[in-house]
């Protein structure tokens, strides 16, 4: 394989579980990519304000937000998606009978409506403090990209029904899951940054270990699932690789003979 661009997803991929900082040999991998010519690419569920274990690594551009909001490595955007107005209201109406921990990645930052011991855990888990505090109807004035939904599979069913019809839904954590607008998902923002750069998409590459990497893994030449991923996203992959914690971005690189 020759590719022209390779897309990365954080957590779990790119950077561990378990030591919240990225493996040696991964980022010897990206800087080895980078001196090679090809391109580098982050496509991550965290919205842009929460990217912040990169390290001193530097990439071409970041897909953020599952695909809502994608920029170069300017910062010029690429592209941005937004969750309906009509849709927000209807989630603030419900969240005002029926309260739970719900997460706004907006322009003007990432806020929730109140915290609970699920937040706190699953920020511990990603190294993130959990989002300021502000009142719901505050938060749907300004441009929503992305909702994170601290709620279980039932209720997610539900609402994803009666309120979200239009959006799409997308789990790589069984506590919560990510709400984008309707076509909205990384494959979609691989797709606007693929044509924006004029790369081949039979040029590309995508590692992931999520269920909202799914669709970018389906969507590559080649998809990448690594060791510690779940079966349904090693199920969508061309290739297993192993985990984060055991080299697997540098081993499948190495095995495809990129590097």
């Amino acid at each position: 394989m020759n590719p022209q661009a390779i897309f990365f997803d954080i957590d779990g991929t790119l950077v561990s579980f378990e030591t919240h900082s990225i493996p040696a040999s991964a980022k010897k991998a990206i800087n080895m990519l980078k001196d090679k010519g090809i391109k580098v690419f982050i496509s991550t569920g965290r919205a842009l304000c929460d990217v912040n274990n990169l390290e001193d690594l530097v990439f071409d551009g970041l897909i953020t937000a599952n695909g809502a909001y994608c920029i170069d490595s300017h910062g010029t955007v690429i592209h941005k998606s937004l969750l309906p107005k009509e849709s927000l209201q209807i989630l603030a109406n419900y969240l005002e009978k029926k309260p739970f921990p719900c997460e706004f990645m907006t322009d003007m930052g990432t806020f929730i409506n109140y915290e609970d011991e699920l937040a706190l855990s699953v920020g511990q888990l990603v190294n993130l403090p959990v989002p300021p505090v502000k009142p719901v109807l505050e938060v749907i004035e300004y441009d929503v990209f992305q909702l994170g939904l601290f709620v279980d599979t039932e209720l997610e069913n539900y609402l994803m029904t009666n309120i979200f019809p239009d959006c799409i839904n997308s789990r790589w954590h069984p506590a919560f899951a990510d709400i984008t607008a309707k076509n909205c998902c990384k494959a979609a923002g691989m797709k606007k940054v693929i044509e924006y750069f004029g790369i081949e998409k039979e040029r590309t590459m995508a590692f992931g270990d999520g269920g909202n990497d799914i669709s970018m893994l389906k969507f590559a030449e080649t998809g990448v699932a690594m060791g510690n991923a779940n079966d349904d996203v090693k199920a969508a992959a061309n290739y297993v690789t192993d985990s984060i914690d055991n080299n697997g971005i540098m081993n499948a690189l190495k095995y495809f003979k990129i590097l």
